[in-house]
Order: structure tokens, then C-alpha cells, then sequence
């Protein structure tokens, strides 16, 4: 009796996830994005949008990344002359999967601000701060909220998949509403 009654639970299981289409699972050999997801691409665009709104002219840095730009940057600062910029290796950042951008805030002169105190549409609000905030209402994570590494530029869109879960090949449903 209860064998059967497991087995019903696990077959509802299995159903539930082959009807779920939140996530489209690829398998372990999936291959990797080689782009932005079309829903993080949609979702710059309106924050580029938004920001030139507000007289903040960003410049999107890094969008999608491969794993050998990943590994570079991740060397840089201990194995290559830098600063280091990141702590996610090569298959371990939001950026190769297509769910990650770099920004920076650009002058009118066109060179590139990296100070997050800069207030160049003097408002009274710091614009790395204003576009972060922009972002976040777009639904990006933005890395200057995170408490072990604030990094500045990042945003990201994990759709509530961890880096383990896209490394077995599960990916945000291209479908999903992009509202």
C-alpha cells in the first residue's frame, strides 16, 4: 500500500516538473548561451530608455561572457597584473549564462565614469545609485546590495536559478512574460 502511494507521489512529481515551463531543462550537455537572454535583452533596452529619461546616459560594458573572458577576469588581480573585479570562475557567473550586464555612467564628453558618487543630471542623487534603482524596479539584482562583494555595475536576472541548476542545464523559459 504505501509503495503505491509513493510511487503515485512520485509520478505527480515528475508530471508537475514536465508541466512546469518556468524553466526548460537541456540537460547536463547543454550547450552554453552565446548571447543575453531575450528577456534580460528587452529589459536593458527599457533601462537605457529609463535612465537617458532622467539625463543618465549608461553605457553597458559587458553583457553575455564567455567562459574564457570569465577565467581572464578572474585571474586578473591574482595571477595578472589588476585589480580583482570578480570571484566567480569560468561557468560560475550569471554573465555566461546570458542573465548578467555590466553598466557604467558616460559624461557628456563621452568618457567613462566609474565613481558611484558622480551626479552628472545634478539632481542630488548619485546616478549609479539612480540607475541601480531603475533596474531593480525592471527586476534586476543589482551587486552593490550584495554585503560580501558590492560590485557596482552588475545586474542580473537569475529567474530563481542558482549557478549549480544552469551548470545542469536548466534556462528561464525564453516564452515567459517579459511584461
Amino acid at each position: 500500500m504505501w509503495l503505491a502511494i509513493i510511487t503515485f507521489i512520485i509520478a505527480l512529481v515528475i508530471l508537475y516538473n514536465k508541466t512546469n515551463n518556468e524553466y526548460i531543462d537541456l540537460g547536463e550537455d547543454a550547450p552554453l548561451p552565446t548571447a543575453l537572454h531575450p528577456i534580460l535583452e528587452k529589459k536593458k533596452e527599457q533601462l537605457l530608455e529609463k535612465t537617458a529619461s532622467i539625463g543618465i546616459d549608461v553605457l553597458i560594458t559587458e553583457k553575455w561572457r564567455s567562459i574564457e573572458r570569465q577565467n581572464k577576469l578572474y585571474a586578473q588581480g591574482r595571477t595578472t597584473d589588476g585589480s580583482i573585479v570578480t570571484y566567480s570562475q569560468g561557468g560560475e557567473s550569471y554573465h555566461n549564462y546570458g542573465l548578467a550586464i555590466d553598466y557604467a555612467i558616460l559624461k557628456d564628453d563621452g568618457s567613462i565614469i566609474w565613481d558611484t558618487t558622480y551626479d552628472g543630471n545634478n539632481n542630488g542623487k548619485k546616478d549609479w545609485f539612480e540607475v541601480a534603482e531603475i533596474a531593480k524596479d525592471l527586476g534586476f539584482e543589482w551587486g552593490g546590495d550584495w554585503s560580501n562583494f558590492k560590485d557596482y555595475p552588475h545586474l542580473q536576472m537569475d529567474f530563481g536559478l542558482r549557478i549549480r541548476q544552469l551548470k545542469k542545464g536548466l534556462r528561464p523559459n525564453v516564452q515567459e512574460e517579459t511584461k
